[in-house]
């Protein structure tokens, strides 16, 4: 039992947190985290407020679940990237690919980290703090795949293609999603190569 007590435990699954989880993601990625209140979530998830403050103390617990749940996806999809390419090189090329499909999917509105960094700009912050848990292993992950295909150096690497990256997000948002879908391809393809 004391054990129990000195761990914490992961958050208690239930179909209302379920329910939560996805009404958040939906509304926060799509109109933007402070322009949605908790009011609206409970009310869209169909819970009651005890519920949603038995599963969450406060909506930044929330965004910062929501961040949490993000990045858990994104990994287990380069995860499943590297397992099943036949090399390093061919696992950049399916990240690649991936980034320039979500910017073309349809109700594209960015990269759901900048968006949330934007909103949440104390560093001190569960949320901020989240971002930058996720951008440290994406940075990691691709200077380990360019590690692994030979580039001269990958920490360097990784810094360019994170910022075509998050350039190609915003401009996918902005502008027209194949175009820049398009040109990051063609650049983090370059770097590659180099």
């Amino acid at each position: 039992m004391q054990a129990e007590r000195d761990h914490p435990k992961s958050p208690q699954r239930s179909a209302a947190r379920d329910r939560l989880m996805s009404t958040a993601a939906r509304l926060f990625y799509s109109e933007g985290i402070r322009a949605v209140g908790v009011d609206r979530v409970i009310a869209e998830a169909e819970v009651t407020r005890a519920t949603f403050y038995r599963h969450f103390p406060s909506k930044e617990d929330l965004v910062t679940a929501y961040l949490q749940a993000e990045d858990q996806r994104i990994r287990a999809r380069v995860e499943y990237g590297v397992t099943h390419a036949t090399g390093p090189e061919e696992a950049l090329g399916l990240l690649i690919d991936g980034i320039g499909e979500e910017i073309c999917a349809p109700g594209f509105r960015g990269c759901p980290f900048i968006n949330a960094a934007a909103e949440y700009s104390d560093s001190s912050s569960s949320v901020h703090q989240a971002v930058l848990t996720h951008r440290s292993w994406f940075h990691g992950a691709i200077a380990q795949a360019l590690r692994d295909g030979g580039h001269p150096d990958p920490a360097y690497g990784a810094d360019i293609m994170v910022a075509l990256r998050d350039g190609a997000m915003v401009a996918g948002y902005l502008s027209d999603g194949r175009t820049a879908a398009a040109s990051f391809g063609r650049a983090a393809r370059s770097l590659i190569a180099a």
